[in-house]
């Protein structure tokens, strides 16, 4: 009965958008443009959005998030339990599943699998799975995670990236003497079980990915999935050329729209503009580190940053910027993010109140700075553009840099960096993980800025085994009073994700955890 009632419902929501199984057309290759190049294709050791939203079209998971972001479906496991006492998951792997080269993904390929990710230190993003023991397997199909603590947050963990299945045989047989180099180089031409495959990759200009025939996932005409024969990612920098490209039809699809060019996209005949629901948040970075360059660094003052962050006019970026598209951030985290809490707009405009709280710092004269740009980015300049007029108000001279996406990332993974124009994504449908990324100092320094707050860590490091709902939501509000009052950010807005499509494509979705999900993207021919 319940495959019945769920093909039932298959059909009327075909039937209710107007497209059935039939007016799908298999074949075709998407051209797809994209703001910036990936930089590395393994899941554990990663720490970008460029290189996340293409590795869940490479590797799949055990568990998948739900469309909306907000659960958890099966995913290379067809079955799942998480145990009474909640010290450990069972999972059911599905009958015939293949890596995209042909061998067969077995029980120990995702132990090893899970067991690297989980790996003291290895990658930042062993934090969402460090509650992981052992695992297990029992016979050919059955995964056995035991856990160190009951853990509120592993089933949506699985769900995430890092928790990518590989084969382990082609892993160890990479080059390489340290697990760092093995990865690098398997990341080259990587074997995953996603729905596509990596054809070639031309650094700084393209990337081909083509179906990987042995996906487990079916279509609605009962086929495998994907139903596109490739997708070709072209790298486009600068937002007017990709806009260009698509309206000309050169390319199928194009991410990061400018806000300003929603409104005369919505209205252009051959396009769709789209406007996912998002978890994304703009902030700005800020180094808080004592000294930058062998200098005394303003920045380290709180009260500086709290100046800088009343001096900010939010509802003014987000009509130049957004074009009233984006709302004010109400905490470092989406509204859409569990636990949020927060229903008014940080530190409204308060001009008077900025150059109190300079004056109290010791820089009632202001001091000069930078902030590091994506060049070719219209919606940064725009933003750093207008925060440069409105801290002139309080003394602080600003400099724009406009740089590439690989110098940016550079400067900031070393922390040399003094501001940098940011946004972020939730990856997984709880807070620890944007937390652990924000506030937590031992996962990278609270976004590489050097600010600590000891408090906030152990709050986190509690909230991490709480299994009582009430306390761990109290421990989030509590870290979220401190770093909204504290913290290295200036939190601007949230948005949704602004894609635009050629009308001949159909069936692309950008969930809000901000996978970009082709497998059941097609074209019309």
């Amino acid at each position: 009965m319940r495959m019945i009632a769920r093909a039932a419902i298959a059909a009327a929501v075909l039937l209710s958008t107007g497209v059935s199984a039939f007016a799908l057309e298999r074949g075709g290759t998407l051209v797809y443009g994209r703001y910036a190049d990936s930089l590395f294709l393994d899941p554990v050791l990663n720490d970008a959005n460029v290189d996340i939203w293409i590795l869940s079209n490479l590797y799949d998971t055990l568990l998948l998030p739900t469309d909306d972001g907000k659960g958890v479906q099966p995913g290379l496991a067809s079955a799942y339990k998480l145990a009474d006492d909640g010290m450990s998951v069972t999972l059911t792997l599905r009958d015939g599943i293949k890596f995209s080269d042909g061998s067969p993904i077995t029980p120990g390929d995702v132990a090893w699998s899970l067991k690297r990710a989980s790996k003291k230190d290895n990658g930042i993003w062993g934090f969402m799975i460090e509650s992981i023991d052992d695992v297990t397997t029992e016979g050919d199909k059955t995964v056995i995670i035991k856990l160190k603590h009951p853990d509120p947050a592993i089933l949506a963990a699985l769900t995430v990236f890092n928790t990518g299945i590989l084969p382990e045989k082609t892993f160890e047989a990479s080059p390489g003497a340290t697990e760092e180099e093995k990865a690098k180089a398997f990341a080259e031409h990587p074997v995953g079980s996603g729905p596509f495959m990596l054809k070639s990759w031309d650094r700084g200009s393209s990337m081909k990915l083509v179906r990987n025939e042995y996906y487990w996932g079916k279509g609605e005409d009962g086929k495998p999935l994907p139903y596109l024969d490739g997708i070709d990612f072209e790298l486009i920098p600068d937002d007017a050329t990709r806009i260009l490209k698509l309206t000309s039809g050169e390319i199928d699809g194009a991410e990061f729209i400018p806000y300003s060019r929603v409104e005369e996209l919505k209205s252009a005949g051959n396009l769709d503009m789209e406007l996912f629901p998002s978890t994304r948040v703009e902030y700005i970075t800020l180094n808080v580190r004592p000294q930058l360059g062998g200098k005394d660094n303003p920045l380290s003052n709180v009260k500086v940053r709290q100046a800088m962050n009343y001096a900010v006019n939010k509802d003014a970026i987000i009509q130049i910027v957004t074009h009233g598209v984006g709302t004010p951030q109400t905490s470092y985290m989406s509204t859409a993010t569990p636990l949020h809490v927060g229903d008014k707009p940080l530190y409204p405009y308060d001009i008077e109140k900025a150059k109190s709280l300079m004056k109290e710092a010791g820089f009632g004269n202001g001091f000069s700075t930078s902030i590091l740009v994506l060049a070719g980015n219209q919606d940064e300049v725009g933003i750093s553009t207008a925060l440069q007029q409105m801290w002139a108000q309080i003394g602080i001279k600003l400099e724009l840099q406009q740089v590439d996406n690989p110098t940016r990332t550079q400067q900031y993974r070393d922390g040399t960096f003094v501001m940098r124009n940011a946004a972020w994504t939730d990856d997984i449908a709880d807070p620890n993980e944007i937390t652990s990324y924000f506030v937590y100092s031992k996962t990278i320094d609270a976004l590489h800025s050097g600010w600590k707050n000891d408090e906030a860590d152990q709050l986190f490091e509690a909230s991490q085994k709480e299994m009582d709902p009430k306390k761990r939501a109290d421990q989030y509000a509590k870290m979220q009073e401190i770093y909204n009052d504290q913290g290295p950010i200036v939190p601007l807005y949230e948005t949704p994700y602004p894609v635009a499509l050629s009308k001949k494509v159909h069936g692309f979705l950008q969930i809000p955890l901000g996978n970009n999900i082709f497998a059941k993207t097609w074209k019309d021919k």
